[in-house]
Parts: structure tokens; C-alpha cells; sequence
């Protein structure tokens, strides 16, 4: 009996060393501009080519700005990575997707959106937010630059096999909470360590019920309590998105690849090192308070006393809460707030925009916020223009920028003020993640509608 997770790992096992690492064979490298440079220059310090080159897919999306990518980029810094990755694909023979490219996108939407992330695949990334993948029933975790350079020059990487834990999330999700409240509400019960070691696998009516997109967020967040990585068996979901995308199997090559993803899940009667289950209904909308995402509370909820804290945690508790001006027992709902972004691998897919637009449909942004709203993709962009959300967006006040990682994290140009309010649709609220000073919130792109719309932090 095994679990999802052993069959796609075990059918990449290349060798393994006695009381050591796996070697592991890596079916899809992606790379972007932040932490390839070092890998690259070690291949050529080496005199080495990259193994597969066609395995291997470029774009660039940290340090790209969202308005005026036609021009030069300002900063000089990122102008030297991006223009370094495009050099790089040049001299190495690899697929880049560079500004304006019909294809750029941050690196964990267009994977998907053009095929190249498949059932029962190994991906990786110099990118810890890799564990996106896992929705479509693959291995995918982030690896670090030596790394980097070890896939591009054998195609398998070292490592140890992880523990693997499932999380269960059973009955029906109540209206308004989807996918990212999911997440945030699983870290807040299991804290940001709560899955050291593990490779989770995602179950349950209520992760059955997802949509691709919204299961991507969910593994999106996995990497956010510890986990090594988050995966979902595959199913009628995930085939259906995945037929007719470019580098999709095609014709005869679909039925085979059909026939095996349909074997990828967990077998009856297979155990798991750790195994937890949510009750879905009891799942609320969610936001976070403090500068991590396990310190997450209901819209409604009140911030934690320090009577409610552990000896170990108050220190770290207080220090949060002095950098995001709040007090212990503070209710949120009602606060005022300066900032809403959209976007980033974990919301700014098509799926994400919907929902923004259907929401503030008729209504006008807040005189009080600065909004970004920022595709995750080119493609994602011009699926806005196609369905109309462009129109409806610019009514109600709002305006839609450039592809790219944009304010998820203080890489580019959309650094939100010291001391200003932002909630984001991001995976991180780390102190000056999101620029110095910033005082991040994330949520869910419904309750950042709400938010957009009212000024504040409400309920959607």
C-alpha cells in the first residue's frame, strides 16, 4: 500500500545512498532571474552544458516592474539580473520568457497555464512557493541555489525523503470562504512549524470540491507551516484543465499519460507519519494580524491576550504586534487600511481577478486605498481583457497593471510606504516584506475586495 507521494517519489529514484540522500530524478526545472545567476556561473566555472535543456523553462518575474515594462527597467540592480537570465538562456540553449513575451509570468502561473506542469512529475525552482505544483498531483519543493546549479547539470537533485503527513479537510465550505481562508486557518491551528518534515498531501470532500486554481493555493501555502511540500491526487479537475494547454500530451501521448495519472492516488489502507483532520464548516474568512501567516484570526475574531500566549512565543507575540500597531485583544474588523494587492503566485490567477470584479461590480473603490492589481501572467491579462473585468474594474476605480511578482515582496518597484496598511492577497507578512515599514495583511481576494471597497477591513 502506498501514498501518492511514495509512488511519484519512488518512480524517480535514480540511486540511493545507504544511510544518506536520494538521488532524484527532476522531470521539470524552472528557473527566474533572482536565484539562477550563481548556478549558471558555476556551470561555467566548470566547463559544463545544461544536461537537458529542454527540461528546463526561464522567465523573469521578482524584480520586474508592472507599469512601463516597454522601457528600460530603472533600478539597476534588477536591470542586471533580468538582463543576466536573458543571457544566460542565450548561451545555454534554454526556453526564456522575458518582458513582453506573450508567455512572461511569474514562474508558478505560467507553468501550469501552458502545460508544463503534469501529474506525477518532479518540479523544482530556486523558489520556495514551488509546492504550488503539488495541486496537479506532483512532487514540487523549492530548492536552493547549489541546487540550482546541480539540476541544470545532471537533471536530479540529492535529497532525503521527507515524513509524509495528510490533512483532511471533510464536509462542504461555507459561502465566502475559499481556498486561501483554508490555508490560512490550517496555520494558524498547526503553526508555521507544525509541518517540519513533511510532505503533505491535501484530502477531503472539501479539497475535492476545488477548483485547480483555488487547489494551487492551497499548496501555494504549504511551504508556510514547514512543509517540504503540498500535493492533491489528480482527478477529472485536473485533467480537464490541464487537455488542449500547449505543452500538454497530445493525441495518443494523452491517452497514455491519462491512463497513468489515473493510478496516482493514495492506495486504501496506506498510513501516513502523521495524519489531521478540519471540519470545513467550521472555517471562517480570514486575515492575519501579526508577521507571520500562523497568526491568523476570523475577520470577526479579536488578536490573542498574553494571557493566551505561551512563556516561549510572548516575546516574539509582542514584538510582532508593536511593528503592526496593534494591541493584544484588538478586534480588526472595522480598521482602516491604505493598501489592497492582488496578485502574486498565490492569487493572481484568472479565477482570483472573477472573484475580485464580481465583488466590487458596481461599487467604487475607497478615496483612502491605493490599489495594485496585477496579473500573474501575461495570458492572465489578456483573459481580463477578453471577459470584459477590465471595464468593470476601471469603473469602480481600479486599474490593472503589468505582469509580475509585484508586491509580494520589496524586489520591484510596488513597495507599499513604512507604517501604511496593506491587504494582500500574498503568501508573506514578514516585517518589511513588503517594503520597509509595510504593515501587511493578507486575506483572501474576496475579503481584499471588501476591503478595497469599503476602506477597511470587513467581512465580504
Amino acid at each position: 500500500m502506498k501514498t501518492l507521494f511514495d509512488k511519484v517519489w519512488d518512480a524517480h529514484v535514480v540511486t540511493e545512498v545507504k544511510d544518506g540522500p536520494t538521488q532524484l530524478y527532476i522531470d521539470r526545472h524552472l528557473c527566474h532571474e533572482v536565484t539562477s545567476p550563481q548556478a549558471f556561473a558555476g556551470l561555467r566555472e566548470r566547463g559544463l552544458k545544461v544536461f537537458r535543456p529542454e527540461q528546463t523553462t526561464l522567465t523573469a518575474d521578482h524584480n520586474i516592474p508592472t507599469m512601463g515594462q516597454e522601457n528600460p527597467i530603472r533600478d539597476a540592480i534588477s536591470r542586471f539580473q533580468v538582463e543576466t537570465l536573458a543571457k544566460n538562456a542565450r548561451e545555454f540553449g534554454l526556453t526564456y520568457y522575458g518582458l513582453g513575451d506573450p508567455k512572461n509570468g511569474i514562474v508558478h502561473v505560467i507553468g501550469p497555464e501552458n502545460g508544463y506542469t503534469q501529474p506525477g512529475m518532479t518540479i523544482v525552482c530556486g523558489d520556495s512557493h514551488t509546492s504550488t505544483h503539488g495541486a496537479f498531483g506532483a512532487i514540487a519543493f523549492g530548492i536552493g541555489t547549489s541546487e540550482v546549479e546541480m539540476v541544470l547539470a545532471s537533471q536530479s537533485i540529492l535529497q532525503s525523503r521527507p515524513k509524509t503527513m495528510r490533512i483532511n479537510f471533510e464536509g462542504k465550505l461555507n459561502e465566502n470562504v475559499g481556498a486561501k481562508d483554508m490555508a490560512l486557518y490550517m496555520i494558524s491551528q498547526l503553526t508555521t512549524g507544525g509541518a517540519t518534515g513533511y510532505f503533505v498531501e491535501y484530502a477531503g470532500e472539501a479539497v475535492r470540491n476545488l477548483t485547480m486554481e483555488q487547489r494551487m493555493t492551497l499548496c501555494n501555502l504549504s511551504i508556510e507551516m514547514g512543509a517540504r511540500g503540498g500535493l492533491i491526487a489528480p482527478d477529472e479537475t485536473t485533467f480537464n484543465y490541464i487537455k488542449g494547454r500547449q505543452f500538454a500530451p497530445k493525441e495518443e501521448r494523452w491517452d497514455e499519460a491519462l491512463a497513468y495519472w489515473k493510478t496516482l492516488k493514495t492506495d486504501d489502507g496506506a498510513t501516513f507519519d502523521k495524519e489531521v483532520t478540519f471540519d470545513a464548516a467550521k472555517i471562517p474568512p480570514m486575515i492575519t494580524y501579526g508577521t507571520n501567516p500562523g497568526m491568523g484570526m476570523p475577520i470577526d475574531g479579536t488578536i490573542p491576550t498574553l494571557e493566551d500566549i505561551d512563556k516561549a512565543g510572548k516575546i516574539s507575540f509582542e514584538k510582532s504586534l508593536k511593528y503592526m500597531g496593534f494591541e493584544p485583544g484588538e478586534k480588526l474588523e472595522g480598521k482602516q487600511i491604505d493598501y489592497v494587492f492582488l496578485g502574486s503566485c498565490t492569487n493572481g490567477r484568472i479565477e482570483d481577478f472573477r472573484q475580485f470584479t464580481d465583488y466590487v461590480k458596481g461599487k467604487k473603490k475607497a478615496d483612502n486605498v491605493t490599489a495594485w492589481l496585477v496579473p500573474g501572467s501575461w495570458q492572465v491579462r489578456k483573459q481580463i481583457k477578453d471577459e470584459g473585468l477590465d471595464k468593470i474594474l476601471q469603473e469602480a476605480g481600479f486599474e490593472i497593471r503589468q505582469p509580475g511578482c509585484s508586491a509580494c515582496l520589496a524586489m520591484n518597484d510596488d513597495k507599499v510606504p513604512a507604517g501604511k496598511y496593506a491587504v494582500s492577497t500574498s503568501n508573506r507578512n514578514f516585517e518589511g516584506r513588503q517594503g520597509p515599514g509595510a504593515r501587511t495583511i493578507l486575506a483572501s481576494p474576496l475579503v481584499a475586495a471588501a476591503a478595497a471597497v469599503n476602506g477597511k477591513i470587513t467581512q465580504p
